[in-house]
């Protein structure tokens, strides 16, 4: 028969009360850290939720339990779950099996809309993230930006109307500009336009538009429009993309009396031999790059020539005003030059 050790015991008590107190420490123990991110997961599931569905609603379609399972990155129970405290909560509600935003429900999606465009903005302006990164980037941001962070950061940006996609950026009252143009596989043979929006989903598309060096701006003429392409000029370069393709593109009508002229191009279309003369930087460029390229004397007006070429491609040094300048492809397509 074993005799009581109180050492042992001592030891036991100890270790159980180290345990017990490294899962259930205030704030800092695992069980509150597990159910903080649950409640931190909980709040990120339910704005995902009600994002799309502003975009489903706002683009006139309709969305079921089952398509939103299919296009959110949640198991099928979190979601699930999710959407029963919605309904209870009154952000959401069922129409049939159809999925609807309530009016507390759409405040609360343009909330997060509002911080995502916003955020997308500031990246483009005020970094040197690629646009291929501002998406993804902003998506984590709309869940972290208090009200009054927001706010804020509208301010420091000059309260934009637009995100650098086209897309109305909600004021603090849930108001938007709206967006000029109809979709390009709209617009006749011979029609001119201006690029007003390009539509950043689904993603797999959006990159097709940014692979084609498209900018946002741009003024283009239509050349053919057919069941499978529709084939587009613009700063002096041709353009062919598939229907489904072009329709994330929105162009305004521009008035007859717009013509494109045939010798406007893209700085990156220069050849060895060639001389031109700066006539602007798109507004593909923004911020501290459209502001370096003006300091480097990328000026109306400047002359320019290639100094060197890359034997590799790129960068490819520019003469201008006297100074050798290198610029990768994707800088010097963003300024138009009408060559002599």
């Amino acid at each position: 028969m074993n005799s009581y050790n109180p050492i042992q015991a001592l030891l036991l008590f100890l270790l159980i009360a180290g345990i017990l107190y490294v899962l259930l420490r205030p704030t800092k123990g695992w069980f509150w850290i597990i159910k903080n991110n649950f409640k931190s997961n909980e709040k990120v599931i339910i704005e995902d939720i009600l994002k799309q569905l502003y975009h489903f609603e706002n683009s006139g379609n309709k969305i079921d339990t089952k398509t939103l399972v299919q296009v959110l990155k949640f198991s099928n129970h979190h979601i699930i779950e999710v959407l029963k405290k919605m309904t209870i909560n009154d952000l959401i509600y069922f129409e049939s099996d159809v999925l609807k935003l309530t009016e507390a429900g759409r405040d609360y999606a343009l909330r997060i809309v509002r911080v995502h465009r916003l955020w997308e903005r500031y990246l483009a302006d005020k970094t040197g993230f690629s646009k291929e990164e501002w998406h993804d980037r902003a998506e984590m941001m709309e869940h972290r930006l208090s009200h009054d962070e927001t706010n804020m950061l509208a301010a420091r940006l000059g309260n934009p109307k637009f995100d650098p996609h086209g897309d109305p950026i909600p004021t603090h009252t849930g108001k938007m500009a709206e967006v000029s143009g109809m979709e390009l596989p709209l617009l006749p043979v011979n029609a001119i336009g201006r690029i007003t929006h390009i539509e950043d989903e689904p993603e797999i598309i959006y990159k097709q538009i940014l692979a084609e060096n498209i900018h946002i701006g741009s003024i283009i003429r239509v050349i053919e429009n057919n069941a499978t392409r529709i084939t587009f000029q613009s700063e002096g370069e041709e353009f062919r993309l598939a229907p489904i393709v072009a329709a994330n593109l929105t162009v305004a009508l521009l008035e007859e009396k717009v013509v494109l002229e045939e010798n406007i191009a893209r700085l990156s279309s220069l050849k060895e031999d060639e001389t031109a003369k700066i006539i602007g930087i798109s507004r593909e460029s923004r911020g501290e790059s459209r502001r370096r390229l003006l300091d480097l004397g990328f000026v109306k007006g400047a002359t320019i020539k290639i100094d060197l070429m890359n034997p590799l491609g790129e960068p490819n040094a520019y003469l201008i005003k006297g100074t050798s300048i290198a610029l990768r492809h994707d800088q010097a397509a963003k300024i138009l030059i009408k060559k002599e």
